[in-house]
């Protein structure tokens, strides 16, 4: 059987027609709000004449053209998606050729015969941990051919095999091998087109906007025609959470499917290991990433930031106990949700792509092995690979602005650092994890205990009592999706907690039983952090120390007031949304005076860090001080303080950072001195 010969599945073909039918339906509904539009158009501007040319005077010129600016306004709300394009930001790539790599481009050759699809238009690179076929679209677009583009991120090809590569880009194309595929591209348009229409109104707006400040009577023409097109986004809306959840259930469908071509490509293995390193691999190029946003201040930017991911990737490995093979992590399913003990599945009717899980039954059921047992690394499908990283590597830190002279880092250094920062900003292996996800709890420091030699340490922090304070996140993270349930802010009628199926009225009895459980669990570890505070007194006292209840102290006394200071972050985070829609300055205003005392509580906890003098850069420093020097104003007579707004954004932004820097340095201290006691 040929690949592109695969059958579809009946639950594939099931989708495929709901999508297309929720089209259709689309389709007829939009053709008859704009033939009424045309209608409403015609007869509004036919009224505004009349009324001009029967009564020519000033006033009824101004109710004229506001009579058919009317009709106009929403016939162009009905249009005006025809006009707007889709197009990819080309910025990140870098476009490859056959002459340049002749190796990558026979294996694209050899996949797109045997899936039975086209060569893509063009090929491109980028930093990313991915790849995926893209293409500039627009309305136009479901009537015309397009080429489509294929990506292929170097941090995907630095952290797997030859094979696994190929299994991904098996994937991306078996996405185009079926004609039924298409579909997946009208609905994409559909979707397009009705998103516009509800969420895409910027440039609508100012032009309405334009017409209002002409005269009130247009003005009130003009909000006329706003409480109509409302009606007509209502009606849309439905369409698109119709037409969306289709599609998202089709999405999942055509996953699988590529999925299944892959396996006939290259078995299902390479696929399968891919698909559980991806989260590593993107985990270590993102602690590349932080590691130098850190540093980018000082103007220090990598040569090779490709090399430092495969580093990181195999250090973090080696920190999680995780095998190496063929200098690659092997990462299982059981490594994956390791610290995921919910036990609640609910089939997520909006999800684009089916969970690795899913994904990886699948796989297993086609049966199809691979024929490779040695992995090489993809990185020897490029003609020199060491260039092209640092090509891309030279790109991303190119348009970076910094005070300082760039300093390229050695990866000898990079290394060194590195590692030293891991350590600082981790605990101790001895906790086994304990503290990850969970802080030291509430203990009554003025009692003196004396039976802190009957424990042992081992017991203390076992992996009984880490999963524990994972059970316990599970079950607050159950609990509140129970409660959404039972709200309905989550449609679904069945759900399984723990392989049993509940229905949806029986959520608010398993929350009660869950809520029961979450208090047992609490009860536990309380209990466990008191026999962990006596245990680590009990070496305090033998080694004559004396610091244990400080530290405690000053971390608990942090620790009870850093939600609320957290909640100052949130709330203006919140309250300043409002600048990313188009509203009257009047309104700008009044939003800005309700934010006023969000700022005074804001400034106070700055003043409050500074005063501690905690931590931070001269360059932070500075900015702190600057935001507390005077009340800053944030729009003028019509327009916004564009530098003050920024400003504003940034001095939250290293807010929120500074005060989770410090609670971590709280917490490290008192964590570091207990174990110091051993």
């Amino acid at each position: 059987m040929k690949v592109n010969e695969i059958s579809i599945s009946d639950n594939f073909k099931t989708q495929l027609t709901k999508t297309k039918l929720s089209i259709v339906l689309f389709v007829i509904v939009y053709i008859i709000l704009f033939l009424l539009a045309i209608g409403l158009t015609i007869a509004s501007m036919y009224g505004g004449v009349m009324l001009i040319v029967l009564f020519p005077r000033l006033i009824t010129l101004a109710l004229g053209m506001g009579l058919a600016s009317f009709g106009l306004l929403i016939f162009i709300f009905l249009i005006k998606f025809i006009f707007k394009s889709h197009k990819v930001d080309y910025s990140n790539l870098i476009e490859i050729h056959r002459k340049d790599e002749p190796k990558l481009f026979k294996m694209l050759d050899e996949l797109t015969q045997q899936i039975g699809t086209d060569f893509p238009k063009k090929v491109f690179i980028s930093s990313d941990v991915n790849a995926g076929v893209f293409y500039n679209s627009s309305f136009w677009s479901m009537f015309f051919p397009i080429k489509k583009n294929l990506q292929i991120g170097l941090g995907l090809v630095n952290t797997t095999s030859k094979e696994e590569l190929k299994a991904i880009l098996s994937h991306e194309f078996g996405h185009f091998s079926q004609k039924s595929m298409k579909t997946g591209s009208y609905v994409y348009n559909v979707n397009q087109v009705i998103f516009n229409m509800l969420y895409e109104n910027q440039s609508f707006e100012k032009l309405a906007q334009r017409w209002t400040n002409t005269t009130s009577y247009i003005g009130v023409f003009v909000v006329l025609a706003f409480n109509l097109i409302q009606g007509i986004q209502w009606i849309l809306q439905k369409f698109y959470e119709i037409i969306n959840k289709n599609y998202l259930a089709l999405s999942r469908e055509m996953e699988f499917h590529a999925d299944e071509i892959a396996a006939h490509v290259t078995g299902y293995e390479p696929l399968m290991n891919s698909l559980l390193r991806m989260e590593l691999a993107d985990s270590a190029y993102n602690s590349v990433i932080t590691f130098y946003n850190e540093r980018i201040e000082n103007g220090i930017v990598s040569k090779n930031i490709f090399k430092e991911q495969l580093f990181v990737m195999n250090f973090l490995a080696k920190e999680d106990e995780l095998d190496i093979i063929d200098g690659f992590p092997k990462v299982t399913l059981d490594d994956l949700n390791k610290y995921n003990k919910s036990k609640l599945n609910i089939k997520d009717q909006w999800a684009s792509h089916p969970s690795i899980k899913d994904r990886i039954e699948h796989l297993k059921k086609t049966n199809l092995k691979s024929g490779h047992n040695k992995m090489s690394a993809a990185n020897q499908l490029f003609s020199n690979i060491v260039k092209t990283q640092e090509r891309v590597t030279k790109k991303m830190f190119k348009d970076i602005k910094t005070q300082e002279k760039q300093i390229t880092l050695e990866f000898d250094e990079f290394k060194k650092d590195f590692v030293e920062s891991y350590l600082n900003n981790s605990f101790s292996k001895i906790y086994n994890g304990y503290y990850n996800d969970k802080n030291p709890t509430q203990i009554d420091l003025s009692q003196s205990y004396n039976d802190g030699d009957n424990y042992k340490i081992e017991e203390l922090f076992s992996n009984e009592k880490v999963d524990l304070v994972y059970t316990r996140i599970a079950l607050k993270n159950d609990i509140d999706t129970l409660k959404l349930i039972s709200k309905k802010e989550i449609k679904v009628k069945t759900f399984d907690y723990d392989s049993v199926k509940y229905k949806r009225k029986d959520s608010q009895k398993l929350q009660e039983k869950l809520i029961k459980e979450l208090e047992e669990i609490n009860h536990k570890l309380k209990e466990n952090d008191l026999k962990i505070y006596k245990y680590f007194k009990q070496k305090e006292r033998q080694r004559n120390k004396n610091k244990l209840v400080n530290l405690y102290n000053t971390f608990l006394e942090f620790d009870s007031e850093i939600d609320a200071k957290i909640n100052v972050y949130k709330d203006l985070i919140h309250n300043l949304q409002f600048i990313h829609h188009t509203i009257e300055v009047n309104e700008i205003k009044r939003n800005f005076e309700k934010i006023k005392y969000l700022e005074k509580k804001l400034k106070r906890n700055i003043t409050e860090l500074l005063e501690n003098n905690v931590e931070m850069t001269p360059s932070v420093k500075n900015k702190f001080e600057l935001y507390l020097s005077k009340d800053w104003k944030y729009i003028g007579v019509q327009q916004y303080f564009e530098k003050n707004l920024l400003m504003l954004f940034d001095v939250l932004d290293h807010y929120i950072k500074t005060l989770t820097q410090v609670f971590f340095i709280h917490k490290k201290q008192l964590l570091d001195y207990q174990i110091s006691l051993l």
